[in-house]
């Protein structure tokens, strides 16, 4: 099957989501998404190699590659049932404010050297302060004095002057995942809300940078709050979504949440590929807990990763997902 971009154009008409009461194509809010997804999710069988045919023709071999820096590690007012940098539980991890310039900019360096394509500098907290603010920016423009790797921003929930700032240092993209769906939101997090994510994904926008938003699968969601989860990442214009397996930290209260398996992440990459057709389904945190390391996610309509280490979990190197890339046919650029 080959999609021209007349196809491609009726392929998104004839598979427009809303978020209403009524609905056509795949997933109108209720019967409509009830029904037909249900089917489409208990259906693995015929849905990953559709999955993977959509990715190749809407985005081809190329696959977007990053990594990330803890910038700013534990001490979060925030108390994300999943995360082991809140203040709120006692995880072991190690905490240190913003780090240096130099540091930053030397990882940046390390990382393009290894072909990566993007590099996001990752801070704890609900949002950085101004001061914080203009730190991140004099190491965003360090790093482009002598490097050319796209640098990202994951600093929480920032106001639009903050994300202006960060674009005109040179920060081509911001992170805030919404992490599950706006029904389950306040099971996982009760210190800010929804609502907050979406105004500084708005802002981010306002701002002319671009956003990448995704969740957390496994913190006890059903199949519909990953359903709208993506649903409310494609109307708010996302093209990049992580989509992270929940990696249960001791001491946080989802130290005992089971892990998903194998078989269910290629599943939600699947359903969220043919949800957004054309963006990067990039699996995150997490990965590293798969027994392939993502290796058939990437075969069912995932075409983006983070590579090395997490936030305060270890990762897959870099040379080893550049090896694994290059078997299954993509492409990093």
């Amino acid at each position: 099957m080959h999609y021209t971009e007349k196809k491609k154009s009726a392929w998104r008409q004839n598979n427009e989501f809303d978020t209403g009461n009524k609905g056509t194509g795949i997933a109108g809010k209720s019967d409509c998404k009830g029904r037909g997804l249900a089917v489409i999710w208990g259906t693995i069988g015929g849905i990953m190699p559709a999955a993977d045919e959509i990715r190749y023709q809407f985005c081809g071999n190329r696959f977007d590659l990053c990594t990330i820096i803890n910038g700013k590690s534990g001490r979060c007012s925030e108390n994300c049932k999943y995360c082991a940098q809140s203040a709120c539980y006692h995880t072991e991890i190690e905490e240190y404010p913003l780090l240096a310039v130099e540091k930053i900019k030397e990882q940046a360096k390390y990382n393009e050297e290894r072909g990566v394509l993007r590099y996001s500098i990752v801070t704890s907290g609900k949002a950085l302060n101004d001061t914080e603010v203009e730190h991140v920016c004099e190491s965003v423009r360090e790093i482009h004095k002598e490097s050319k790797i796209k640098v990202c921003v994951s600093g929480g929930l920032l106001n639009e002057t903050q994300f202006r700032k960060l674009k005109q240092a040179g920060v081509t993209r911001v992170h805030n995942n919404l992490e599950t769906s706006r029904q389950n939101f306040p099971n996982v997090c009760t210190t800010h809300t929804y609502e907050d994510k979406i105004a500084a994904i708005r802002a981010a926008w306002k701002a002319g940078i671009e956003v990448c938003s995704g969740g957390i699968m496994g913190l006890g969601e059903t199949v519909e709050d990953r359903i709208d989860l993506a649903l409310e990442v494609r109307k708010l214009g996302v093209k990049s979504m992580p989509v992270n397996l929940l990696n249960p930290i001791p001491g946080t209260p989802y130290e005992h949440n089971p892990v998903l398996t194998t078989e269910e992440m290629r599943r939600i990459v699947a359903v969220f590929r043919f949800l957004l057709p054309d963006a990067w389904i990039r699996l995150a945190g997490g990965r590293g807990l798969l027994p392939d390391k993502g290796r058939s996610c990437f075969t069912s309509g995932a075409n983006a990763a983070i590579s090395g280490d997490m936030l305060t979990t270890a990762g897959i190197t870099i040379e080893r997902d550049m090896q694994m890339l290059g078997e299954l046919g993509y492409i990093v650029k």
